[in-house]
Protein backbone atom coordinates (compact mmCIF):
# COMPACT_ATOMS: atom_id res chain seq x y z
CA UNK A 1 0.00 0.00 0.00
CA UNK A 2 2.86 2.39 0.78
CA UNK A 3 4.20 1.83 -2.75
CA UNK A 4 0.90 2.96 -4.25
CA UNK A 5 0.68 6.00 -2.00
CA UNK A 6 4.31 6.89 -2.77
CA UNK A 7 3.76 6.51 -6.51
CA UNK A 8 0.62 8.64 -6.30
CA UNK A 9 2.43 11.35 -4.34
CA UNK A 10 5.36 11.44 -6.78
CA UNK A 11 2.99 11.44 -9.76
CA UNK A 12 0.98 14.32 -8.31
CA UNK A 13 4.17 16.28 -7.58
CA UNK A 14 5.42 15.68 -11.13
CA UNK A 15 2.04 16.65 -12.62
CA UNK A 16 1.94 19.82 -10.54
CA UNK A 17 5.48 20.67 -11.60
CA UNK A 18 4.86 20.29 -15.32
CA UNK A 19 1.58 22.19 -14.97
CA UNK A 20 3.10 25.12 -13.06
CA UNK A 21 6.07 25.29 -15.46
CA UNK A 22 3.72 25.33 -18.45
CA UNK A 23 5.16 22.15 -19.95
CA UNK A 24 1.68 20.69 -20.54
CA UNK A 25 1.33 23.40 -23.19
CA UNK A 26 2.83 22.07 -26.45
CA UNK A 27 3.53 25.65 -27.58
CA UNK A 28 6.15 25.94 -24.79
CA UNK A 29 7.94 22.82 -26.01
CA UNK A 30 7.72 23.81 -29.66
CA UNK A 31 8.93 27.31 -28.72
CA UNK A 32 12.05 25.74 -27.21
CA UNK A 33 12.69 23.88 -30.47
CA UNK A 34 12.21 27.05 -32.57
CA UNK A 35 15.80 28.30 -32.61
CA UNK A 36 15.31 30.42 -35.74
CA UNK A 37 12.11 32.11 -34.59
CA UNK A 38 10.69 33.10 -31.22
CA UNK A 39 12.89 30.86 -29.05
CA UNK A 40 11.58 30.12 -25.52
CA UNK A 41 14.28 28.87 -23.08
CA UNK A 42 11.77 27.68 -20.45
CA UNK A 43 12.07 23.96 -21.30
CA UNK A 44 15.84 24.19 -20.93
CA UNK A 45 15.37 25.69 -17.46
CA UNK A 46 12.95 22.89 -16.55
CA UNK A 47 15.51 20.31 -17.73
CA UNK A 48 18.21 22.06 -15.68
CA UNK A 49 15.95 21.89 -12.63
CA UNK A 50 15.40 18.18 -13.26
CA UNK A 51 19.17 17.61 -13.40
CA UNK A 52 19.68 19.56 -10.19
CA UNK A 53 17.24 17.17 -8.50
CA UNK A 54 18.33 13.96 -10.25
CA UNK A 55 22.11 14.13 -9.88
CA UNK A 56 22.09 14.12 -6.06
CA UNK A 57 19.33 11.48 -6.17
CA UNK A 58 21.49 9.12 -8.22
CA UNK A 59 24.46 9.79 -5.95
CA UNK A 60 22.32 8.91 -2.94
CA UNK A 61 20.98 5.78 -4.66
CA UNK A 62 24.54 4.51 -5.12
CA UNK A 63 25.07 4.71 -1.35
CA UNK A 64 21.84 3.00 -0.31
CA UNK A 65 21.07 -0.70 -0.55
CA UNK A 66 17.43 -0.22 -1.54
CA UNK A 67 14.77 2.51 -1.78
CA UNK A 68 12.15 2.90 0.94
CA UNK A 69 9.36 1.08 -0.87
CA UNK A 70 11.18 -1.45 -3.07
CA UNK A 71 13.59 -4.33 -2.68
CA UNK A 72 16.10 -2.78 -5.09
CA UNK A 73 16.73 0.25 -7.26
CA UNK A 74 15.69 -0.06 -10.90
CA UNK A 75 18.61 1.74 -12.51
CA UNK A 76 19.73 0.59 -15.96
CA UNK A 77 22.94 -1.37 -15.81
CA UNK A 78 23.68 -1.78 -19.52
CA UNK A 79 25.48 0.80 -21.59
CA UNK A 80 24.88 -1.06 -24.85
CA UNK A 81 23.51 1.14 -27.64
CA UNK A 82 21.51 -0.86 -30.17
CA UNK A 83 19.10 -0.21 -33.03
CA UNK A 84 15.89 -0.41 -30.92
CA UNK A 85 17.32 2.16 -28.48
CA UNK A 86 18.35 4.57 -31.24
CA UNK A 87 15.12 4.06 -33.21
CA UNK A 88 13.05 4.64 -30.08
CA UNK A 89 14.96 7.81 -29.24
CA UNK A 90 14.53 9.11 -32.79
CA UNK A 91 10.80 8.32 -32.81
CA UNK A 92 10.39 9.95 -29.38
CA UNK A 93 12.18 13.09 -30.58
CA UNK A 94 10.22 13.32 -33.81
CA UNK A 95 6.93 12.82 -31.98
CA UNK A 96 7.85 15.38 -29.34
CA UNK A 97 8.86 17.89 -32.00
CA UNK A 98 5.71 17.37 -34.06
CA UNK A 99 3.16 17.21 -31.25
CA UNK A 100 4.87 19.16 -28.46
CA UNK A 101 3.99 16.42 -25.97
CA UNK A 102 6.00 13.73 -24.26
CA UNK A 103 4.39 11.02 -22.10
CA UNK A 104 4.59 12.57 -18.62
CA UNK A 105 3.25 16.03 -19.46
CA UNK A 106 0.66 14.45 -21.78
CA UNK A 107 -0.72 12.46 -18.85
CA UNK A 108 -0.81 15.63 -16.75
CA UNK A 109 -2.49 17.48 -19.63
CA UNK A 110 -5.30 14.90 -19.78
CA UNK A 111 -6.92 16.97 -17.03
CA UNK A 112 -7.51 19.75 -19.59
CA UNK A 113 -9.72 17.49 -21.71
CA UNK A 114 -8.39 19.08 -24.91
CA UNK A 115 -8.88 17.03 -28.06
CA UNK A 116 -5.20 17.26 -29.09
CA UNK A 117 -4.14 15.77 -25.76
CA UNK A 118 -6.67 12.97 -25.99
CA UNK A 119 -5.59 12.10 -29.55
CA UNK A 120 -1.90 12.13 -28.55
CA UNK A 121 -2.57 9.99 -25.49
CA UNK A 122 -4.61 7.46 -27.49
CA UNK A 123 -1.86 7.25 -30.13
CA UNK A 124 0.78 6.85 -27.41
CA UNK A 125 -1.12 3.99 -25.76
CA UNK A 126 -1.69 2.35 -29.16
CA UNK A 127 2.02 2.63 -29.96
CA UNK A 128 2.95 1.07 -26.61
CA UNK A 129 0.51 -1.75 -27.26
CA UNK A 130 1.91 -2.40 -30.73
CA UNK A 131 5.44 -2.45 -29.34
CA UNK A 132 4.40 -5.01 -26.75
CA UNK A 133 2.70 -7.20 -29.37
CA UNK A 134 5.73 -7.08 -31.69
CA UNK A 135 8.11 -7.79 -28.80
CA UNK A 136 6.11 -10.89 -27.82
CA UNK A 137 5.98 -12.09 -31.44
CA UNK A 138 9.73 -11.51 -31.85
CA UNK A 139 10.49 -13.51 -28.67
CA UNK A 140 8.30 -16.39 -29.91
CA UNK A 141 10.23 -16.50 -33.18
CA UNK A 142 13.60 -16.62 -31.42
Amino acid sequence: MIRIIGALAVGLLFGAGVSVSGMINPAKVLGFLDFAGNWDPMLGLVMLGALIAAVPGYALAKRLDAPLTEYRFHIPTTRHIDLPLVAGAVMFGIGWGLAGFCPGPAIAALSTGLEDVLVFFAAMIAGMGLFRVFSILRRKQA
